[in-house]
């Protein structure tokens, strides 16, 4: 009885969920839109209220087939995703680059942590019209950024892994209309 209690605590919910994803042509680029679930361990949230800031990669590849080799590597971005708490404020602040937003809850900012929208990762003439393309997407926390710390010690590898399976979905770019080829 009380065991099982204990075990199901200590082994709480930590993941990322996929939700959807969209890859689409908006005027000269290809976007990305994602959707995750992340959900934080205790340990995670014990340190980001204690001013340890966390950062996310989320990671897109596209490849195209080929069936005399392996598949080819067209593209590869990452985006880096920065949660933090400011505790005179009592806010967590969520950034990319120079661009922030402050939440009054974790639970809100991790909410927004997980919407990827508009996230730019190829000049539109980067795919080639009709060709068929494989994309792959995830987020995963960056335990590299963590301090050093709590890198290293009995069960950090397990207690900072945190990341989403990778998805994959396929692509076939379209020809645009009146387009020069």
């Amino acid at each position: 009885g009380c065991g099982a209690v204990l075990l199901t605590q200590s082994v709480q919910a930590q993941s990322i969920g996929w939700r959807s994803a969209t890859f689409a042509a908006v005027d000269d680029s290809w976007t990305l839109n994602a959707d995750f679930d992340v959900e934080l361990s205790t340990r995670m949230e014990e340190a980001l209220g204690n001013g340890v800031a966390l950062y996310f990669l989320v990671e897109f590849e596209l490849t195209r087939p080929r069936w005399y080799w392996l598949d080819e590597r067209v593209l590869s971005e990452r985006l880096t995703l920065r949660i933090g708490y400011q505790p005179l404020l009592r806010q967590y602040r969520l950034s990319s680059g120079a661009l922030y937003r402050n939440f009054s809850s974790l639970s809100e900012a991790l909410q927004e942590l997980g919407r990827i929208r508009g996230w730019q990762v190829a000049e539109r003439d980067r795919l080639k019209s009709g060709e068929p393309y494989k994309a792959f997407v995830r987020m995963r926390l960056d335990s590299s950024q963590l301090p050093r710390l709590m890198q290293v010690g009995p069960g950090a590898a397990r207690d900072w892994n945190l990341q989403s399976d990778w998805q994959r979905f396929a692509v076939s770019p379209v020809p645009v209309e009146g387009a020069v080829k």
